[in-house]
C-alpha cells in the first residue's frame, strides 16, 4: 500500500480498489487538446462523444472498452510519394481515453465528414432493497473463504 492518501483508501469504501487501478491506468501525459471533442447529453440517459478527426479514415480508428475505460486510437499513414511545399496539416496518431461510470454502455459509433460520434447509454436498473439473513451456525472466530454465488 502506498502513502498517496487516495480517496478510495478509506475504510468506508469497500470494493472500490478497481476504481483506483482504473485511474492509475490512464495515460499520464495525455494531450488534452488533440483531438478536440465534445460531450453532449442526449435525453435523460444518453450521451454522445464527438471527436473531430479531419484527415482520418474510418479504417484508421479503433474503439475499445475494457474495465469501464473507453479508448479511441487513431493512426494516420503518410504517403511517401507526396512532396510537400508546405505542410501545415500534421499526420499524427492519438489515444483518447474516457472513464465510463458503472452502467454506462457504448451503444454504437458513426464516422461522418471527419467527425466520430460515439453514442453512450446509461442503463438504469430499478433500485431494490434486499434483506440479508443472518446465519447463526458458523463459529464466530472461524475464517473461511467467501465464494461468489451462482445467482
Amino acid at each position: 500500500m502506498d502513502d498517496r492518501g487516495s480517496f478510495f483508501n478509506s475504510h468506508l469504501f469497500l470494493g472500490f480498489d478497481h476504481f483506483e487501478r482504473l485511474v492509475d491506468s490512464l495515460p499520464k501525459a495525455q494531450d488534452d487538446s488533440y483531438p478536440p471533442y465534445n460531450i453532449e447529453q442526449l435525453g435523460e440517459h444518453g450521451f454522445r462523444i464527438t471527436l473531430a478527426l479531419a484527415g482520418f479514415r474510418k479504417e484508421s480508428i479503433k474503439i475499445s472498452v475494457e474495465s469501464n475505460q473507453l479508448t479511441i486510437r487513431g493512426k494516420q499513414e503518410t504517403d511517401s510519394s507526396v512532396v510537400y511545399v508546405y505542410r501545415g496539416i500534421a499526420t499524427r496518431q492519438f489515444i483518447r481515453t474516457f472513464i465510463l461510470a458503472d452502467g454506462v454502455e457504448v451503444k454504437d459509433a458513426d464516422f461522418d465528414n471527419g467527425l466520430l460520434h460515439i453514442n453512450l447509454l446509461r442503463v438504469t436498473n430499478p433500485s431494490s432493497v434486499r434483506v440479508i439473513e443472518i446465519n447463526s451456525n458458523l463459529p464466530t472466530k472461524a475464517h473461511h473463504q467467501i465464494e461468489k454465488s451462482s445467482k
